[in-house]
This record gives C-alpha cells, sequence and structure tokens, in this order.
C-alpha cells in the first residue's frame, strides 16, 4: 500500500511521514524529490524548468519507481509530496490506481498564516522558494480531486500522524518517547529536509 501524504510547503507533511515510519512496522519513506534532483543534474540549462514537477519524465519515473516497490515490498510505502497540479496527480496517483495498486492519499491543510509561521519555524526565509509557493498551494490543493484533508492548525504531529491512522485503518505502535526524544527526532526529521538552493 502507498500512502500519499499532500498538503502546502509547511504543512507538516515530511515529520508526519517520519512519526508514521516509526510507528507502522515494515515502511519506509519514500521521497519523489530526489528524482527531481537527479533530474536538474542531468538536463542541460537551456531545457530546465524552474519546477522539476514539469518534466514528464518526474512524473513517469516517479510512477515507475513506486509501482515497483509496491510490488516488492510487502510493508506501507509512505510518500509525503506536494503534488498540486491535477493533471500531474492524475499521471502519478490515478494511473497507480488503474494499476490496481493501492494509494491512499490525504492533505494536510493549514490556514496560511499557521503554514507561513511553520515555515519561519524552520529557517525558510520570507521570499524563499516554499513561502512563494504557498497561495499556488491552497489553490491548488482546493480542487475535489484531491481528497481526504486534515486540518492540522492546532493539532501535533502525533495527533495528525494518529488522525491518518483512524482515515484508513492503518494500526499504530505505541508512542512511548520522553518529550526529550520527541523533540530530537523533530529536529533531525528537519535537518533532513533542508534544501541549500531555498
Amino acid at each position: 500500500m502507498i500512502l500519499w501524504i499532500n498538503g502546502a510547503f509547511g504543512s507538516g507533511k515530511s515529520q508526519t511521514a517520519y512519526e508514521l515510519n516509526r510507528r507502522i512496522p515494515d515502511s519506509f519513506v519514500y521521497d519523489p524529490e530526489q528524482v527531481g534532483y537527479l533530474l536538474r543534474k542531468m538536463i542541460p540549462k537551456e531545457a530546465s524548468k524552474a519546477d522539476f514537477q514539469g518534466y514528464p519524465p518526474w512524473r513517469e519515473c516517479n510512477r515507475s519507481i513506486l509501482k515497483y516497490i509496491e510490488s516488492h515490498y510487502n510493508g506501507v510505502l509512505i510518500v509525503p509530496m506536494t503534488v498540486v497540479d491535477a493533471q500531474y496527480f492524475k499521471e502519478i496517483v490515478h494511473e497507480l490506481r488503474n494499476e490496481k495498486v493501492e494509494v491512499k492519499h490525504v492533505v494536510l491543510w493549514a490556514d496560511k498564516h499557521i503554514i507561513e509561521k511553520r515555515l519561519r519555524s524552520r529557517g525558510e526565509r520570507k521570499h524563499s522558494w516554499a513561502h512563494r509557493q504557498t497561495d499556488r498551494c491552497l489553490k491548488g490543493l482546493s480542487d475535489e480531486i484531491f481528497e481526504n484533508r486534515i486540518i492540522t492548525n492546532t493539532l501535533s504531529i502525533e495527533k495528525v500522524a494518529e488522525s491518518i491512522s483512524e482515515l484508513f485503518d492503518i494500526p499504530l505502535l505505541p508512542d512511548d518517547r520522553s518529550i526529550v526524544r520527541k523533540k530530537l527526532s523533530r529536529i533531525k526529521t528537519q535537518i533532513k529536509q533542508l534544501r541549500v538552493f531555498n
């Protein structure tokens, strides 16, 4: 099964994904952005795009890789990835479903001022790429094609993960970590998400 966690940048996708990864036995976090970084290195500047999701090979490669992993792995594939273009979503998620791959999709939704506050807290500058995408993301994710919305404005990461668990009937291991260990986990995940080009 593939669990796709969608949402604007700053909505908590990665933190939620790694929280679920800790609490779902036999789960794996798959990062579609890695294919984008590869394409950026391989495509000449004259043929490059500002957003690597605009490359058809990005969508094709991720769909193909996800299908391969899902067919060879019995666990839960967790995919934290912002996709707000309905056509791109169809090319990946709907095509996987058409190929009989089980894909559960959820949008982590937060109000604009909450998203901007979260972006600032992780060191994003006011005019960073992620900040500049907020309006586009919120508008795109308002399309009804992006089903299953969880409002995260006042929810902790643990509660968001538990809400996803309840929505899709995915059992979670109990979380017996101390407050300090939880904080360290958050920091570790945040460091993983730092992008030098932002």
